[in-house]
């Protein structure tokens, strides 16, 4: 499998200071248990999250204790 097709299957949070306008927010109690599990341990853990693990979106925000941008790696 090629380093590319590898890194489109991870997500990571980046903390934002701000939300754009066109951008879509969840809060993290609309989170399913999978998901929401999934993005605590990266929040707390530094670690990416497996796309098939979630229902994150890159470019999403999630609005936590501060907002968070779905990004892929």
């Amino acid at each position: 499998m090629a380093a590319s097709t590898l890194r489109s299957r991870s997500l990571t949070l980046e903390r934002v200071e701000s939300v754009e306008r066109n951008a879509t927010v969840r809060h993290v109690d609309q989170l399913d248990s999978e998901t929401l599990a999934a993005f605590y341990g990266a929040v707390t853990g530094d670690r990416a999250v497996p796309v098939t693990a979630t229902d994150l979106e890159p470019g999403e925000v999630i609005v936590f204790t501060e907002y968070y941008r779905v990004e892929r790696v």
